[in-house]
């Protein structure tokens, strides 16, 4: 069975610092691309940042270049979001997900999703 858990979301003031975790089991995790999304209360969902399997090769979208690092610990089939300086439009629900090919910024790729984690930053 697939699971994929979010944790290590929380309420946070502005400039602060958050790490996600994504502790995922029941695939070939190592093999696997890994992403995080988020979705803003009324939006669409975003893509917020990537790792590719074998390599490590890492994405990240405009908005959150410079402040957030994806990384991963395949022994321990773990992905991670470091989050620093959060500002308040970094409001969200917080997902990872996984995907075996093809396109990191595409939600619609993935087939597997954590079931979110929530991040607030208030100003």
């Amino acid at each position: 069975q697939i699971q994929m858990v979010e944790s290590g979301g929380g309420q946070v003031q502005a400039g602060a610092s958050l790490r996600l975790s994504c502790a995922a089991s029941g695939f070939n995790f190592s093999s696997f691309t890994l992403g995080w999304f988020r979705q803003a209360p009324g939006g669409e969902r975003e893509f917020v940042a990537a790792i590719r399997g074998n390599g490590g090769r890492t994405y990240y979208g405009d908005s959150v270049k410079g402040r957030f690092t994806i990384s991963r610990d395949n022994a321990k089939n773990t992905v991670y979001l470091q989050m620093n300086s959060l500002k308040p439009e970094d409001t969200a629900v917080y997902y990872c997900a996984g995907r075996l090919y093809g396109g990191v910024d595409n939600s619609a790729g993935y087939g597997c999703w954590g079931q979110g984690t929530h991040v607030t930053v208030s100003s």
